[in-house]
C-alpha cells in the first residue's frame, strides 16, 4: 500500500499543479510566463555568443592571402553598395519632390535594427524565431521583421533583450499583400507546415485575370495596406491558383523561400519620425 501511494504521489502533485494553473488569473498568468522566459534567457542567448566567438577565432586563422582576396572583394561589393545608395537616394529625393507637388502625405520612415537569431522553433504549427534584441532596443510587439530578400514575420512578443518573431510561413500571420504586376491587393496567409518541408502560406481574393504555375510563378509582394510592412517587400512565389468556394475570386498557393528556417541575423523595422510610437 505504501508503494501505491508512493507511485501516486507525483501524478497527485501534477493534478493539484494543472488545478491551480486553471484557476489563477490571467494577468498571473501572463506574469508567471514573462518571468519565466526572462530566467531562461541567458541560456537562449549565451550559445549565440559563443558561437560569435568561434566565427571570430575562425576568421583570425585565415592566412593573409586568403584576407587579402576577401578584401578585394569585399571592396567590389562595396563599390556596388555606394552606387546603389547613390541611386537609391536620387529616387528618393524624387519622390519627395512628386509627393510635394501632388500634396501627399508623408510615409511612414523606418530604421533598421540588425539582431541575430539565437534559437528556431519549427513545428506543424509554429513557425518561430527568438532574436537577440528586445526593448533595450526600442523593439515593440508588432514590429515588422525583413532580411535581404523580403519579409521574415513580425514581433509577437517582447522581452528585455530577447523577442520572439512569427515567420510569414506561421498559420497565425496575415498580412496584405499584391501580386507583383497587378495593383489588386490579395490577402497573405502562413499555412500548417510540416517540420522538415518546404514552407508555404496561402492567398486568397485573387482576381480572376491572374494565373501562375510552377513552371512561371508569379511574385507575390507587400501592398502597404495595413500601414505595418512597407510595400514592395517580396515575400514568396505565387506557384498556383484555382478557383474559390464562393466563385468570386480565386485562392492560391506561395511558396516561401527555404532560407527562412537556416536565418542568423535579421532586421526589426522600427519606426522613425511622426509614425514612431
Amino acid at each position: 500500500m505504501q508503494n501505491r501511494s508512493d507511485q501516486a504521489r507525483p501524478f497527485f502533485t501534477l493534478v493539484v499543479v494543472a488545478a491551480a494553473w486553471l484557476v489563477l488569473p490571467v494577468f498571473a498568468k501572463a506574469f508567471l510566463k514573462a518571468s519565466f522566459f526572462e530566467f531562461t534567457a541567458p541560456a537562449l542567448v549565451a550559445p549565440s555568443y559563443i558561437r560569435d566567438l568561434q566565427e571570430y577565432w575562425s576568421l583570425r586563422l585565415h592566412t593573409r592571402p586568403e584576407l587579402i582576396e576577401a578584401g578585394r572583394d569585399l571592396a567590389r561589393v562595396n563599390a556596388s553598395y555606394a552606387l546603389s545608395i547613390q541611386q537609391n537616394a536620387e529616387l528618393q529625393a524624387e519622390v519627395s519632390r512628386l509627393e510635394g507637388m501632388l500634396h501627399m502625405p508623408a510615409r511612414p520612415g523606418f530604421r533598421l535594427e540588425p539582431a541575430r537569431v539565437v534559437q528556431r522553433d519549427f513545428s506543424a504549427w509554429w513557425q518561430r524565431l527568438v532574436i537577440r534584441k528586445g526593448s533595450d532596443a526600442g523593439i515593440q510587439s508588432g514590429f515588422p521583421v525583413v532580411w535581404a530578400e523580403g519579409v521574415v514575420g513580425r514581433v509577437s512578443e517582447v522581452h528585455a533583450y530577447t523577442s520572439v518573431v512569427e515567420l510569414i510561413s506561421n498559420p497565425g500571420v496575415r498580412l496584405a499583400a499584391q501580386v507583383e504586376g497587378d495593383p489588386q491587393p490579395v490577402s497573405f496567409q502562413g499555412g500548417v507546415n510540416p517540420a522538415f518541408g518546404p514552407a508555404r502560406g496561402t492567398v486568397e481574393f485573387v482576381p480572376f485575370g491572374i494565373f501562375a504555375y510552377p513552371e512561371t510563378p508569379r511574385k507575390v509582394v507587400t501592398s502597404g495596406l495595413g500601414g505595418v510592412f512597407p510595400a514592395g517587400l517580396a515575400i514568396g512565389n505565387l506557384v498556383r491558383v484555382s478557383p474559390s468556394s464562393d466563385g468570386l475570386f480565386k485562392t492560391g498557393e506561395v511558396q516561401l523561400d527555404p532560407r527562412l528556417s537556416d536565418l542568423t541575423e535579421v532586421s526589426v523595422l522600427v519606426p522613425v519620425g511622426p509614425a514612431a510610437p
